[in-house]
């Protein structure tokens, strides 16, 4: 329970600073919180956000989300076993499938165990992001620049937080450095939004590497 409310409290920063980050920038506070509720992926949203707000079309922002969350699926097969039959608990539990739930859930050891994890994290989380999404917006309306206060940079820092246990294996760690040096790299010539896609790239380099094939006579 200490750990989800630390995460939640995390999330309701990070929410905070989309909000305030899109109505700065144009975004109507109605949108944005609908976005919050209905989307509850915060990559994805701070994605669509910089693309429409610098002029992309809104195709680009739903292929670019699309792409993003393309996790999602292996997820939902690691953890589709812990939700229960009825369409109602598979439809909601689907759309509390987020990072954290499943990470939390996949950490316990018995199936009931992994089940309360699962629940426990996604509704705490959702109650978290929703409003502090709409909050942030509301914030952002006051305060213009949000960078000001560092809500710019609250998002890449909960997901650094986040990957930081999972760097200690090699090939996560070699797609992680090869990402982030092509979005560095391709900051100053890509619209706002597509460093991040082209990031993916890296997962390239998670692959298994060849395996030396020894000829013998």
């Amino acid at each position: 329970m200490r750990d989800v409310l630390s995460m939640a409290l995390a999330m309701a920063i990070v929410g905070a600073s989309l909000g305030a980050i899109a109505v700065s920038r144009g975004v109507p506070l109605p949108m944005i919180t609908l976005m919050g509720a209905v989307v509850f992926a915060g990559g994805s949203e701070f994605m669509a956000v910089g693309l429409i707000t610098a002029g992309a079309a809104p195709l680009t922002a739903v292929l670019g989300g699309l792409m993003l969350n393309a996790r999602h699926f292996p997820f939902g097969l690691a953890v589709g076993g812990l939700l229960d039959r009825g369409w109602p608990s598979r439809l909601v539990g689907s759309h509390l499938m987020v990072d954290e739930s499943v990470a939390f859930a996949l950490a316990q050891d018995t199936t009931a165990e992994k089940k309360r994890a699962y629940w426990l994290t996604g509704i705490a989380l959702y109650c978290a992001w929703a409003p502090s999404v709409f909050l942030g917006g509301l914030l952002g309306q006051g305060i213009g620049d949000p960078s000001a206060l560092g809500l710019d940079a609250a998002m890449p820092a909960a997901l650094l937080a986040l990957i930081m246990p999972s760097l200690r294996e090699h090939r996560t760690l070699r797609a992680v450095a090869l990402g982030a040096l092509i979005a560095v790299v391709t900051t100053p010539v890509l619209p706002e939004g597509l460093p991040v896609m082209a990031a993916l790239i890296g997962l390239a380099a998670a692959l298994p590497l060849p395996k030396r094939i020894e000829v013998t006579r």
